[in-house]
């Protein structure tokens, strides 16, 4: 266990009835890390967040923070500050007695209580608001203020569970890098839920990608998004084209009717693989000069770029390009070696990354939040 471990999950596996909802989480979270647990409804992230908090209790496993045991520690015994979707504030309490609430509960004296609830304040840029009514105040405000009352008592860590679901996309980006300085300013940890795949990109050090009550992967931002390891985290870390490929050699693949030189080796010759390659990674040329062609059967413009649902070899793809192409146009397609990205096949091979299904309509009722029913 690394000296700077703060807590960990050992075999931890949780039923309701006879539904699986955590199947076997092994985790290890450091000080001062920002950690964002991410996946769809129903995946389990909020089951192993209230876990940790000792809200709920496990089947099987461990939960050890600094490495003692917490299992049987009791929600305030423990060094942990739960914010939830809701905010829960006291609406009978205004924004000065919320943030003291804690405070007043441990028996601090109150003029340190009055220092803190002032600092707690101006840390998340609410000076002045200490006399208000709760109801008085926007999503937002409520938000930071459900924020301050969490940190005033000093927590070792924070457990964030969909907190900015509420708010508006403008509101929610601006608290998406408040909430990232308050991290960095208070140096705690911040262990963070959110089936929002942009928003763990940007705030998380390490995320952890669940489905099914299982961890599908861990790493940096940037590891998941550019070293998927199955179909699963592939699609479901932005937009990804995934393909049945062969390896036919270490550096070579087959996918599309066509060999593809790449940069993976290590699988077996001729081994069969999904193989992934990002939308923007896509080189659009004339016909003859593409080692693959196909047809755009769909174009829509995105603003930065165009969106093109193009048919090669009755496989639909998403090409993003800053040319425009009309509909019905045949197209050259040529992907560098660094742009394929080779994964061993998994339960979730054939699911996922063809859009022939695809449409903008489509995409837009996902983003409307269901309750999630953990």
């Amino acid at each position: 266990m690394g000296d700077n471990t703060i807590i960990q999950l050992q075999n931890i596996s949780k039923k309701f009835d006879d539904e699986v909802i955590l199947d076997n989480i092994n985790l290890t979270i450091k000080d001062k890390e920002f950690m964002t647990f991410l996946g769809p409804s129903g995946c389990g992230k909020t089951t192993t967040l209230r876990i940790i908090a000792g809200f709920l209790e496990s089947d099987s496993g461990q939960v050890l923070f600094e490495g003692k045991d917490i299992n049987n520690l009791p929600p305030h015994k423990r060094q942990v500050n739960t914010i939830f979707q809701r905010y829960a504030l006291f609406p009978h309490l205004n924004v000065y007695d919320n943030i003291a609430f804690g405070l007043r509960i441990k028996k601090m004296k109150e003029k340190d209580i009055s220092k803190k609830v002032h600092e707690m304040l101006e840390l998340v840029n609410l000076k002045g608001f200490q006399r208000r009514n709760i109801a008085s105040l926007s999503g937002g405000q409520q938000q930071r203020v459900a924020i301050a009352r969490a940190l005033a008592v000093e927590p070792r860590v924070l457990l964030l569970d969909e907190p900015l679901g509420a708010l508006d996309l403008k509101l929610r980006k601006d608290m998406q890098v408040e909430l990232k300085n308050i991290q960095k300013r208070m140096g705690i940890t911040f262990i963070y839920v959110t089936h929002d795949q942009q928003e763990a990109l940007s705030m998380s050090d390490t995320v952890v990608v669940m489905n099914d009550g299982r961890i599908q992967q861990i790493g940096t931002p940037i590891d998941i998004y550019n070293e998927p390891k199955n179909a699963f985290v592939a699609d479901f870390i932005g937009e990804s084209n995934i393909l049945d490929g062969v390896m036919l050699d270490d550096f070579k693949a087959k996918f599309s009717g066509a060999v593809f030189q790449c940069l993976d080796k290590g699988f077996a010759v001729n081994e069969s693989v999904d193989i992934v390659v990002r939308p923007e990674d896509v080189d659009v040329v004339p016909v003859e000069e593409g080692t693959i062609s196909g047809v755009i059967t769909s174009n829509t413009f995105k603003g930065v770029h165009f969106e093109m649902i193009v048919d090669i070899d009755n496989f639909k793809w998403m090409i993003q390009t800053t040319d425009y192409y009309p509909v019905g146009s045949k197209i050259g397609i040529q992907i560098e070696p660094d742009a394929i990205h080779v994964m061993k096949k998994s339960e979730y091979s054939g699911m996922y990354g063809d859009y022939s299904s695809f449409s903008d309509e489509l995409e837009h009722l996902s983003d409307i939040t269901v309750e999630e029913e953990e």
